[in-house]
């Protein structure tokens, strides 16, 4: 027991030097201590933040654009709202008419891969992570001779604005990068969902999900490396969702590779 504090420590406290999660919290009586109700408070108001941020679009292209790549700008069709954005997720899964317009006068080329980012439900997650990211992922598909559009960076998307952006752009498969919900203690994970065949009515069955990427969760470099397995193995096999699995085998030492969702 701390005897100033009048709070008990929990047993398994050390297991606390191996996870994020809410663990071990200890006890004052028969409440929570003060120090981890104030955390909870706190990981509850910056995952509040991060929902209600809002993306800065100029700084992005800039910092894709150190990578060597030009973006295009479009708008879901909740862009000018974010409460509207919030309250009818049904609006950020397409695109506004100026965007469906400029997208229609698009000179379709031959490309495997469409590729968007958006603010998603967290902001601050796409403005740090979705550049570092890209910087490891965009070698590996150039050496693998993997077609791409620009970015196109859609203000405030949900995760199927990529099917109307993919099959606009007439693309093989379409990959969007976007702010996932915030935990508490999580505020900024990065989700990557990838689809084959982009098109309108595509269905949660038929997305491969990576996600967690930050430097706390899945890094960078091991994110980008299952994302280039699944877009590769995607285009030769001409599928994705809960028919496409990552059988690359187990990493040595015991160690497990990321779990992808469909």
């Amino acid at each position: 027991m701390n005897r100033a504090s009048g709070a008990t420590a929990d047993s398994w406290v050390y297991l606390r030097d191996h996870t994020a999660a809410r663990i071990a919290l200890g006890r004052a009586g028969g409440s929570l201590p003060t120090r981890e109700v104030l955390s909870f408070a706190a990981a509850h108001a910056a995952a509040r933040d991060a929902v209600h941020a809002v993306l800065d679009f100029d700084q992005l292209q800039r910092d894709l654009e150190v990578l060597g790549v030009n973006c295009v700008r479009l708008d879901s069709a909740a862009a000018g709202d974010r409460t509207l954005y919030l309250q009818r997720p049904d609006l950020g899964r397409q695109l506004d008419e100026r965007s469906r317009a400029a997208l229609a006068a698009w000179e379709k080329d031959d490309l495997d891969l469409a590729l968007v980012i958006s603010d998603g439900l967290s902001a601050p997650a796409a403005q740090r992570h979705a550049p570092a990211l890209l910087a490891e992922l965009l070698p590996l598909l150039g050496a693998s001779g993997i077609t791409l559009s620009p970015p196109f960076l859609v203000r405030h998307g949900r995760v199927a604005v990529q099917d109307e952006d993919g099959q606009a752009c007439g693309a093989r498969a379409a990959l969007i990068l976007l702010g996932e919900r915030p935990g508490l203690g999580t505020p900024d994970s990065l989700g990557a969902y990838l689809v084959f065949s982009p098109k309108l009515g595509r269905t949660d069955a038929d997305r491969n999900c990576v996600s967690n990427i930050h430097p706390r969760g899945l890094p960078f470099p091991a994110a980008a490396a299952t994302l280039h397995y699944l877009v590769t193995e995607s285009l030769r096999r001409r599928l994705s969702g809960v028919t496409l699995k990552d059988e690359r085998g187990a990493l040595p030492h015991g160690r497990s590779r990321p779990a992808i969702q469909a």
